[in-house]
């Protein structure tokens, strides 16, 4: 068995002139503040008291950290005539918990980012490469939702994740954001199949200017001189990107603002109706019931528009390979759910201007992986828009937090 050394430990305060013991007696009960017994086992015992008081009785249980006291009466501490045993080896390991604490949530936190840049990744690639021989952007829309509703239900039937409890009311407000969500997806999916995956995530990088109109235009949050500069950069990089991209059409060019536009009414109204904090809900819970509800919305219009395409028999008259275009189909859609699944979970446990740099970082990764993977054809010039772009998007995210001085009367 393990040796450990026993502290006890009374919580009762010392007199001012504590007893003496005498030479022919030994109280137990007594002992002075510097009174400590040694056992051969190499356990210690220190009794710290200055009264012979009848000490409470004493009860131990055995648990899973080791034996450990509890006092049988119902000791405050005001009333402290009591001893408290504790195992030295358990303190040791609550003195290590906060250190141990940190760095496990430093590696859970670093693993998820990994995990919202890989999927994020991988995303882009395979729905470029079903895009680019299956060019039908709502239906290849409408399956990512429709894998994303099941991995949702999935989640909620096997308790991985609370099954809310939303109401009539919360569903009347939510709906706004479901629609928003769903044109904002299906526009970066027309922008990616029109243009490449690098002048998408360009055009993309503009998301903060519309986020400054529209909260100034609905919210009344007007922007700081600050951030306001911020965003000549990303309008300027942008612009000059644009001007010498080889990929460049207009039908991707507007399908990608109209993205910036649609992405970022979604946060203006998360804003403007999500507000009660008795009717709120936490941002996966969120993401989930917009999920199934963009699903509903993008079915019969998917349907309506381009009818049904995704059969074998249709995609073999069309020369495209069929289980090809499904694995990428599933792979592009379980990595559309789950890198803003991550994203979500990582917006939990950082501030929102740590998540916007995070997000700033991404869109780095992902238009440097798509570059080399397709081999896009990019020029100086392009480069440079791009990086003044994006320098701009990580300007604004530092800025952002910088709070305007209150004016005095």
């Amino acid at each position: 068995m393990q040796s450990t050394a026993i502290a006890f430990s009374p919580s009762i305060s010392l007199s001012a002139n504590p007893r003496k013991l005498t030479a022919g007696r030994f109280n137990p009960l007594c002992f002075s503040s510097s009174e400590r017994l040694r056992f051969g086992n190499g356990a210690s015992l220190a009794i710290s008291s200055s009264s012979c008081k009848k000490l409470s009785p004493i009860g131990c249980s055995l648990r899973q950290s080791g034996w450990i006291s509890d006092l049988n009466s119902s000791n405050t501490e005001e009333k402290s005539d009591g001893v408290v045993v504790r195992a030295a080896g358990e303190s040791a390991e609550v003195a290590e918990s906060p250190k141990s604490k940190s760095f496990k949530d430093t590696l859970v936190l670093g693993t998820l980012f990994g995990l919202w840049y890989l999927f994020n990744i991988y995303f882009n690639i395979y729905n470029k490469q079903v895009l680019k021989v299956f060019p039908h952007p709502m239906t290849v829309t409408l399956v990512q939702f429709a894998v994303g509703t099941v991995l949702v239900n999935l989640m909620w039937t096997l308790n991985l994740y609370k099954r809310p409890k939303i109401s009539g009311g919360q569903l009347v407000a939510i709906l706004p954001l479901a629609v928003v969500h769903t044109l904002g997806n299906l526009f970066t999916n027309m922008s990616l199949g029109k243009v490449s995956v690098s002048f998408t995530h360009t055009i993309k990088a503009m998301e903060p200017f519309f986020s400054v109109v529209l909260s100034a235009m609905f919210l009344g949050e007007f922007p700081t001189i600050w951030v306001v500069g911020s965003l000549l950069p990303i309008v300027g990089g942008v612009g000059l990107a644009s001007m010498t991209e080889v990929s460049f059409n207009w039908a991707g060019f507007w399908s990608a603002m109209a993205s910036n536009l649609t992405n970022q009414s979604r946060n203006v109204l998360s804003k403007k109706f999500m507000v009660k904090k008795e009717e709120s809900l936490d941002n996966i819970t969120l993401f989930s019931i917009i999920t199934i509800m963009s699903f509903i919305l993008m079915a019969p219009i998917a349907l309506f528009v381009e009818g049904v395409k995704f059969t074998p028999t249709y995609l073999q008259a069309a020369g495209i390979n069929v289980q090809q275009i499904y694995t990428r189909s599933l792979i592009a859609a379980l990595c559309f759910h789950a890198y803003q699944q991550v994203s979500y979970m990582i917006l939990q446990r950082v501030s929102p201007v740590t998540h916007s740099v995070g997000n700033c970082v991404k869109r780095v990764v992902v238009i440097v992986t798509s570059v080399l993977f397709f081999r896009t054809p990019v020029s100086p010039v392009n480069s440079i828009g791009t990086g003044i772009a994006l320098a701009g998007v990580f300007l604004y995210s530092r800025v952002k937090r910088i709070k305007p001085k209150p004016k005095t009367a």
